[in-house]
């Protein structure tokens, strides 16, 4: 009596298909953002360039922050040009 082997070509194939990708995106960024808002959580932010700039976040759309300091003139910072921000 023989026995069957499985196709592993068959096998592969619906596993692959069952995986699911990782989110592009989770909409946590936005959470975040206001998050920093409502507590006027004093940030630091550095740019690709590394330039810094402190103060707090009053505002964002899709492309743009608003960094609000103190004794300086406010900014307005494209995302894509955020390397990194964090809380002070």
């Amino acid at each position: 009596m023989e026995i069957p082997l499985r196709n592993p070509h068959r096998m592969a194939s619906k596993g692959a298909n069952s995986k699911k990708k990782a989110p592009e995106t989770t909409l946590r960024e936005v959470e975040y953002w206001n998050d920093l808002i409502a507590r006027q959580q004093p940030v630091r932010v550095r740019l690709l360039d590394n330039q810094e700039h402190s103060g707090t976040v009053e505002y964002f759309d899709l492309d743009v922050v608003r960094i609000t300091r103190t004794g300086q003139p406010n900014l307005f910072l494209y995302k894509r040009d955020i390397k990194y921000v964090f809380e002070v």
